[in-house]
């Protein structure tokens, strides 16, 4: 979303939201993702159950603010109930002479619902979030060079990458970056990246941290684009990057991240080819995102570099890789769908 389609009232935004069709339910049925309109235009709306507050002074008035509380059953001394979260009782009964710690009780509780918004969406996201068949496919050098690269290659257009120079640039979404190394804001230091959180994250829940961090390079679209030559640069960026996290968060107490509490990872095949890394809590509970076949440690990827036979530009675009698309992206459809079938892949190098 670039910024002169940025909503500057939420509520009324979302408020023009006509509801299409229901198009996926997961995550244990915490998430919805609608398809719609706003507008006229094309749009995904995707609800999620909020994070529970991990303070203690919000969790106190947890118990008085639940409403429409039902008996699912009990035994022994055992019970089972559905309730809602609604005000607690004494700020709903308060005066007015008690507003000010009324409402300051009330903020303590936390959103029932995280919102994501993509308007105006294009066929891309709505086949990245309706539900299809997964495949684990096995991609060789030869298939990378010959069928996938060129994919990616169409996908790395100037169009494409316009929202992410966008953000390096300094043009938008400046007031989300937490860290930045260097400070400038010229976009293509080959030693610089930033730090921002993920659109998936609550922004305070430091047991599901989020943070998607940025290269300022331009040569590389995943990981196969890595080489022998990168580690010393792999390794520094790692090191900045995990430091800066740390840092950004060091007053948050217990819950306050440390090195060795954080997980760092890059997805094969990524959902836009810019090469990024994903840092997260490593108490997170896994998801589709951080599973076996999507995400591949970055650590691992640089020992497995540093020990790679061969010379400098040697690497990930010599090794085997085995991995997860769905049946509706354009991988399988145009590559690994026809050569399950014994077809000719749909796009091709010109000299494969």
């Amino acid at each position: 979303m670039d910024e002169a389609q940025a909503p500057t009232d939420p509520t009324a935004t979302l408020s023009r939201f006509q509801f299409t069709k229901l198009l996926n339910q997961d995550q244990s049925g915490r998430r919805l993702v609608l398809l719609g309109s706003i507008d006229s235009k094309p749009s995904l709306l995707t609800l999620e159950r909020a994070a529970f507050p991990s303070s203690a002074s919000a969790a106190s008035v947890l118990p008085e603010a639940l409403t429409n509380v039902t008996n699912l059953g009990a035994n022994d001394v055992y019970y089972w109930y559905m309730a809602s979260i609604g005000t607690p009782s004494r700020i709903s009964q308060s005066s007015a002479a008690d507003d000010a710690s009324s409402n300051a009780t009330a903020a303590l509780l936390p959103p029932d619902l995280k919102i994501n918004l993509i308007h105006p969406c294009v066929e891309k996201h709505i086949k990245k979030y309706t539900p299809q068949t997964i495949r684990v496919v096995t991609e060789t050098p030869f298939l990378y060079k010959t069928h996938v690269a060129p994919l990616v290659a169409r996908q790395r257009t100037e169009n494409r990458m316009a929202w992410i120079y966008n953000i390096l640039e300094g043009r938008t979404e400046q007031e989300d970056i937490i860290h930045r190394s260097p400070s400038s804001t010229r976009g293509d230091d080959p030693e610089g990246f930033l730090l921002l959180p993920d659109m998936n994250w609550d922004r305070k829940t430091m047991s599901s941290l989020r943070i998607l961090g940025l290269v300022e390079r331009r040569d590389l679209g995943s990981l196969r684009d890595l080489r022998k030559s990168d580690v010393p640069w792999l390794k520094d960026m790692l090191r900045r990057m995990v430091s800066a996290v740390v840092d950004t968060y060091k007053e948050e107490g217990e819950s306050a991240p440390e090195e060795d509490t954080l997980k760092v990872y890059v997805h094969y095949q990524p959902t836009y080819y810019h090469f990024h890394v994903h840092i997260v809590a490593a108490a997170m509970e896994p998801n589709a995102t951080q599973a076996v076949g999507k995400a591949f440690s970055l650590p691992n990827l640089i020992s497995q570099l540093e020990t790679m036979a061969g010379g400098a530009g040697s690497g990930m675009q010599d090794v085997e890789l085995t991995y997860t698309v769905g049946e509706a992206s354009d991988l399988w459809t145009e590559v690994y769908g026809p050569v399950k079938e014994g077809a000719e892949p749909r796009h091709s190098s010109p000299d494969a």
